[in-house]
């Protein structure tokens, strides 16, 4: 494994974990995680790239290592700040390369429509957005928030690093014995009583009270400048459970206008760690241009 260090920052009040790989005067290039990961998920996948690359990844606010806020629950436009935080730390001057997953992703192309002027280019890797929020169903969504935040937020224990390892292999058949073991280190932590819980703040797991905009999302992808590079697992199941259909989705990505597209087969969702090799050989080309 390509070795990683640790780099802490004062970040809008939080201290801030990222963790670097390669060269700090290699190309850098971001890299995002997604909701209830952590930065060292990147890790099979710097370990596929064949350039050298400066790989800067920060564990979001309440994710691994970096501080929790403290507040009863995360606010979405957070990240979007503290990532424009980062990018004045690390890169001022130049504009940045993003890969994100998921909900990396998702913040990745939101702030690239915010800030166009400051983004070169986009990799998404998952990254569909929400089911667009119904205005119906705000009286239910408010009551369910307020109900859950009179109610104390704790992740399931495990008797072992090596349990939790087994989990993630039930939840990712295709992740290896050796990636899931690594991945239940990094991304778990023990606790007082010596049992393994997410190094995550449990109140990641409460309701998000405010629903999810699709029009005002696709007002900002309409305004990236950047090219994007999308790339979807063919077996992903996620599009179905988040009840995004063939015609919704066509129109999410009609609204980028430099997108190039492509499935990575024999993966799922957690596409860079089902099939890693394969995501860096079409990553790689598309942010060496």
């Amino acid at each position: 494994m390509k070795p990683s260090r640790s780099t802490y920052l004062d970040v809008r009040g939080l201290r801030y974990h990222c963790r670097e790989w390669g060269d700090a005067g290699a190309p850098r290039v971001f890299m995002l995680h997604g909701w209830m990961d952590v930065s060292a998920s990147f890790q099979f996948l710097v370990d596929a790239l064949a350039r050298e690359w400066h790989v800067v990844a920060p564990d979001w606010r309440g994710y691994g290592l970096s501080e929790w806020s403290g507040a009863d629950s995360y606010w979405f436009a957070d990240y979007i700040g503290d990532l424009d935080v980062l990018l004045a730390r690390y890169s001022p001057n130049e504009p940045v390369k993003l890969v994100g997953h998921s909900m990396g992703a998702n913040i990745a192309c939101l702030y690239a429509g915010a800030r166009p002027a400051r983004v070169a280019q986009v990799v998404n890797l998952e990254g569909f957005g929400l089911r667009d929020g119904d205005a119906q169903d705000a009286p239910q969504r408010y009551a369910k928030w307020l109900d859950e935040l009179a109610q104390p937020q704790r992740f399931r224990a495990y008797e072992s690093f090596a349990a939790l390892a087994r989990r993630l292999q039930a939840q990712n058949p295709r992740l290896t014995e050796s990636r899931a073991a690594f991945l239940a280190r990094h991304g778990g932590r023990e606790d007082a009583e010596g049992l393994v819980r997410l190094a995550s703040d449990p109140a990641h797991k409460r309701t998000h009270p405010v629903l999810y905009r699709l029009e005002e999302a696709k007002a900002c992808w309409r305004a990236i400048t950047a090219p994007v590079l999308w790339i979807d697992g063919a077996e992903s199941e996620t599009l179905r459970q988040l009840r995004i259909h063939a015609n919704d989705y066509a129109e999410r990505k009609a609204c980028f206008a430099r997108l190039t597209e492509h499935v990575v087969p024999d993966a799922g969702h957690m596409v860079h760690h089902d099939r890693p090799e394969a995501v860096a050989a079409l990553i790689e080309p598309f942010l060496a241009t």
